[in-house]
């Protein structure tokens, strides 16, 4: 299937190395665009919470597969994050079309776009960097909870259940945060004159116009890949959430059986495939050349 070529694709917090990370998904959207810049917004792989026990294959092809769009063509932007500030040191750093920034400014036809996490204006983190980690624990291990939960809810018919936004959208605490962090990131943007703010880091995807009476601004928020699995693209002038849940993406999937063989075993029913596909041809070719003797035998009769 022909790849969806777009100016820009915005992704964050996809939080490798944690039970909740949807890698395989990611790995299915990134395998359908072509994009000319791919920005990284923080929190890609989770470093809080890295353990070599816990970091498998399917992480591991999405980092292959983001240097391998840098590789072919692709500018990849590394914005870093609070789950992987350690990456901060190398800001600045650039490495043929793969960059590490804190922030990035771009200039979309004419317009200014403002880019960075948004760890900055969370409290918890820049005064109590140990509970904002203990948080980050029992985020993950409620993901880890809530996927037994959706697993058993698919095994009775039911639809799947997100615990982690039930308890954010009741919490009225929550709700605020949200709200102040979208406000103060839109209202930053509109004092330093940039028509676009994207940010990521609150798990939270949202396209909304914020105006004051210095101006207006589009704020944007890419959401993640543990709950939301969401992106941004910015094509033709416009920006668009992208909701992995409402695509199809059937051909970028790897089939459940192919998982399970090994190189060998899929070359060799790929052989077996095309054998069998040559003999019916040629079985077929057999069949045909007789036909044709039969009607040349049987027009000789008729002269």
């Amino acid at each position: 299937m022909k790849k969806r070529k777009i100016e820009l694709a915005v992704i964050s917090d996809v939080h490798l190395g944690t039970y909740g990370c949807h890698a395989d998904e990611l790995m299915a959207y990134l395998n359908s665009i072509q994009p000319k810049k791919l920005v990284l917004n923080g929190d890609i792989i989770d470093i809080w919470q890295f353990s070599k026990r816990y970091f498998p294959s399917s992480h591991l092809k999405v980092l292959k597969k983001l240097i391998g769009m840098a590789s072919n063509g692709t500018e990849v932007y590394y914005i870093t994050g609070n789950h992987d500030e350690t990456l901060r040191k190398f800001a600045g750093t650039s490495m043929g079309n793969f960059n590490i920034a804190n922030k990035l400014v771009l200039n979309l036809d004419g317009k200014r776009a403002w880019i960075f996490h948004g760890d900055v204006f969370d409290v918890s983190i820049q005064n109590a960097k140990w509970l904002a980690k203990l948080g980050g624990y029992g985020y993950d291990l409620l993901i880890l909870i809530n996927s037994f939960v959706n697993w058993w809810l698919v095994k009775l018919g039911k639809g799947k259940y997100s615990l982690s936004k039930r308890i954010k959208n009741s919490v009225k605490s929550a709700v605020k945060h949200v709200n102040n962090f979208e406000r103060v990131a839109a209202e930053l943007a509109i004092e330093n004159h940039y028509d676009y703010v994207v940010c990521g880091h609150i798990h939270q995807p949202k396209k909304e116009v914020f105006e004051n009476k210095h101006g207006k601004t589009l704020y944007l928020n890419s959401g993640d890949w543990v709950e939301n699995l969401t992106a941004l693209e910015y094509s033709f002038k416009r920006w668009r959430i992208y909701r992995y849940n409402h695509d199809k993406l059937l051909p970028f999937f790897v089939d459940e059986d192919l998982k399970g063989l090994d190189m060998n075993e899929l070359i060799a029913s790929i052989t077996s495939s095309n054998e069998a596909q040559t003999t019916d041809e040629s079985s077929d070719l057999k069949s045909e050349k007789s036909l044709d003797k039969q009607r040349l035998s049987e027009d000789g009769d008729g002269v």
